[in-house]
């Protein structure tokens, strides 16, 4: 009996040794910060102070009604938040429901574009909720901004299928559109991916796919507070647990995870090896991408994930760029236009998306 505790301990301490000595190599990434954006002007410092509150206060009721709930309800009751968040927003552009291969869709169209300008949307949701209609305040002010028709694609959720799988329905929905748009088959002469958060995560990693397969590439990528590195491993993922509005109730339950072993938290929560580059683009070759865009804010955790990932593609010859605002909310784009900073934030799209059109 002592020796199988004598065992359990030495092992123990080896596991505690391993993850204290192990040297974050991607730290070298950590540097430069990115181009930062902070408003001076004390009417909009104001209106957007303003417009904060009441977002905090409606995620907070939103969201707070799902705290006591576990398992399937629990993800029952966020998709149904996420769909239902922005129900009361009316959009300018026209919906028009499709089926991109085998993968449910929308044609997201504002009035007045080039439907021969296409771009593929991919949504946010921590990969188990959201959905083309959850998001149709981005695509639409996308398709408006980039003169394009939008698809927007509903991908495949976690738990009930694997992240590999919602990667697959990506790559079909983009090779698709390539080749079809609202009108019917029809080559697109400029093409488009863009995603946010758990969205970005799967248009990163669909990006390097492109390459490697030696499809067409996009002209452009656009990724949203995208998470790039599925171990949880960047600084930020602890640093800025209280200051995300957004992600906070889903991350908590990191807190008291001692930073060794968040890896193995991450790995069980993902059901898929975290260092595979298909579910963690950080980790894989970043080089020979096209342009790529992302965007973060400086208070939310998956901020070192854009900028780690830009750095890291930056160094690897790709032209990346990393735009970070001050004290916003996770994708806080969607909040547009409540909050000016969204605005700002897709003036920026449309100046990068015309420079790559």
């Amino acid at each position: 009996m002592s020796s199988l505790l004598l065992g359990g301990s030495v092992f123990i301490i080896a596991v505690v040794a391993y993850f204290s000595l192990r040297k974050d190599t991607l730290s070298q990434y950590d540097l430069p910060l990115g181009q930062r954006f902070v408003s001076t002007d004390p009417s909009v410092v104001e209106q957007s102070q303003k417009a904060l509150r009441r977002i905090k206060a409606k995620v907070r009721a939103a969201t707070g009604r799902g705290a006591a709930l576990s398992g399937k309800k629990r993800i029952d009751h966020m998709r149904n938040v996420m769909d239902s968040f922005f129900a009361h927003v009316e959009v300018k552009s026209k919906i028009i429901s499709t089926t991109a291969g085998t993968v449910p869709a929308e044609w997201v169209i504002a009035p007045n574009v080039d439907t021969s300008h296409r771009l593929l949307y991919i949504h946010g949701g921590a990969f188990f909720a959201g959905s083309p209609r959850s998001h149709r305040v981005i695509t639409s002010k996308l398709s408006e901004i980039g003169n394009c028709a939008v698809l927007a694609i509903d991908y495949r959720l976690t738990p009930e299928y694997t992240r590999l799988d919602c990667l697959k329905d990506c790559q079909d929905g983009y090779v698709w559109m390539l080749n079809n748009g609202p009108e019917g088959g029809s080559q697109a002469v400029n093409a488009y991916v863009a995603g946010d958060s758990a969205g970005g995560n799967l248009t990163l990693c669909l990006t390097a796919w492109v390459r490697d397969t030696e499809k067409r590439a996009p002209n452009a990528v656009v990724a949203l507070s995208p998470i790039t590195d599925s171990r949880l491993a960047s600084p930020s993922i602890k640093a800025n647990l209280e200051t995300d509005v957004i992600l906070k109730s889903l991350a908590k339950q990191l807190s008291w995870v001692p930073s060794m072993f968040i890896s193995l938290v991450a790995r069980r929560l993902a059901k898929h090896d975290t260092k595979d580059p298909r579910i963690s683009p950080l980790l894989g070759d970043l080089s020979r991408l096209p342009p790529i865009l992302v965007q973060a804010s400086d208070s939310e955790i998956l901020r070192d994930d854009g900028r780690r990932y830009v750095n890291k593609a930056v160094a690897a010859g790709s032209n990346a760029v990393l735009q970070l605002w001050a004290n916003m909310p996770h994708v806080w784009q969607i909040f547009d236009p409540e909050l000016p900073e969204a605005s700002e934030a897709f003036e920026e799209i449309k100046l990068f998306l015309e420079r790559h059109t």
